[in-house]
């Protein structure tokens, strides 16, 4: 049976603290939180700051939200260091910087060894890597991220999921089922017709169809919250009543009883 669990990417609330996110989550009744390396959990003492005041109010931390560039032979060590002490599962990583179209063989090349060595170390700690589904890097459509996912070939190594920008909801719906054997965690939010930040609810179509798939396929999903309108913490108060009936399936179960 699937557990969608309802959360929020912390860099939604770039400019709270550590204490003021756990504090809106916890309003919002959402369960857990993605901790952003850039915005919340910069070092040591942060990521332990954020561990804390997640536990005290009764949250999970869902993901260390981090910036590396799969490809860049950085520093993934000081990544895991982060991940350790904020006590995530999973680390969220970047497939290049380059778009798939417009990357060469030997960038390719270079973002398939490097998530080979990174998975090898994540696996070492009990780590999972996942990788941001996300215009300008390799994971830009669901059929590069397939080729990519099956080239690094690593069972700690899935993908988040995410509408892509300008996609109707019906594209976006048949991204998600190709792609859908290896999502980890969904990226939550509703532009449209490009960036136009809207609430969640006027993408409801989308999100209740998201909701199905992931129920169906019987495997347990993050829903995290990224994008809201202005990055008011009140509209995520507002979006996290929505994303929380979807990911208990309450919202499909009115929708079938002709509700709004």
């Amino acid at each position: 049976m699937s557990v969608l669990t309802p959360g929020i990417c912390s860099v939604t609330l770039r400019n709270s603290s550590i204490e003021d996110v756990v504090d809106i989550v916890s309003t919002a009744r959402l369960a857990g939180i993605e901790w952003s390396s850039q915005a919340h959990v910069v070092d040591a003492a942060a990521a332990l700051r954020a561990k804390q005041a997640t536990a005290a109010a009764g949250l999970t931390v869902l993901s260390l939200g981090s910036y590396y560039r799969v490809g860049s032979r950085g520093d993934f060590g000081a990544v895991m260091a982060l991940a350790s002490a904020l006590g995530a599962p999973r680390i969220r990583v970047w497939a290049g910087e380059s778009a798939s179209l417009e990357a060469s063989p030997q960038g390719w090349d270079a973002v398939v060894a490097d998530a080979q060595r990174i998975s090898g170390l994540a696996a070492a700690h009990g780590l999972e890597i996942a990788f941001e589904y996300h215009g300008g890097t390799l994971t830009d459509s669901a059929e590069t991220t397939l080729e990519l996912l099956a080239r690094v070939d690593r069972p700690n190594a899935g993908t988040y999921w995410q509408p892509a920008v300008g996609l109707t909801d019906e594209q976006a719906v048949d991204s998600l089922r190709h792609v859908l054997d290896h999502v980890v965690g969904i990226h939550c939010f509703s532009w449209w017709p490009q960036r136009e930040r809207l609430p969640l609810t006027d993408r409801r179509p989308l999100w209740l169809s998201v909701g199905e798939i992931l129920r169906d396929s019987g495997a347990s999903t993050d829903l995290m919250l990224e994008f809201v309108e202005a990055d008011l913490p009140e509209n995520v108060i507002r979006d996290s009543e929505f994303l929380t009936r979807i990911a208990l399936g309450a919202e499909q179960a009115t929708a079938l009883k002709g509700g709004t």
